[in-house]
């Protein structure tokens, strides 16, 4: 008995041909890599600010360039160029992941009136903005994670800028695994966050 190929006109056998491949293409995606592994970022609990304010601050989603502004997690080679880390990512994107890990810190610090974000229905003294400059890997013999972030403490009152600053951690990478690289850029981010909360609870009342 001939196959079924072999039964078929010239041009049915090379389109059942083609779609064999193509579900064996689907099967192989779908049954390949894992899915990527996921990391979050903590927000630091022993937070020593600076006075008591009882202003209310509003925190709004940081800004980044858009290497920063996703939820992979960046490597910056030794020549200058960038990539990602294969099959680790963040749990959300990171702007948005930083916010409210910031929120948190100065909930955490028990220092001002009260923190919440843009959405939050609250008529805030202070607007707190800030920027992702650096949040990598720098890569090379001895790999180091890399957190700078510039803030501005803006008036609600006035719209004026009543204190800016910036803010820069690096610590040791022990090795370019998801897990290793997300421990030290966490590690780098909670020595930031610190510094943020502490110097803006000390300049919020300068924004009433």
């Amino acid at each position: 008995m001939r196959s079924l190929l072999h039964s078929l006109p010239a041009h049915s056998a090379k389109a059942l041909t083609l779609t064999a491949a193509l579900l064996a293409g689907g099967c192989s995606t779908l049954a390949g890599s894992p899915p990527p592994t996921t990391y979050d970022l903590s927000a630091p609990r022993d937070v020593e600010a600076r006075g008591n304010s009882r202003a209310q601050i509003m925190v709004a989603e940081p800004t980044a360039l858009q290497a920063i502004n996703s939820e992979r997690i960046l490597v910056h080679s030794a020549n200058s160029q960038i990539s990602y880390l294969p099959a680790a990512q963040w749990a959300d994107r990171l702007p948005l992941l930083v916010q409210a890990r910031l929120i948190q810190t100065f909930e955490n610090a028990h220092r001002i009136g009260m923190v919440g974000r843009p959405d939050d229905k609250f008529t805030p003294d202070a607007l707190l903005v800030t920027e992702l400059r650096d949040f990598q890997i720098d890569a090379g013999a001895s790999p180091v994670a890399v957190v700078t972030v510039a803030a501005r403490v803006v008036s609600q009152k006035s719209g004026r800028i009543v204190a800016a600053n910036l803010f820069s951690a690096r610590v040791p990478a022990p090795g370019l695994t998801g897990q290793q690289a997300s421990g030290a850029l966490d590690q780098a981010l909670r020595k930031v966050l610190i510094e943020i909360v502490a110097w803006t609870t000390g300049k919020a009342s300068l924004a009433s």
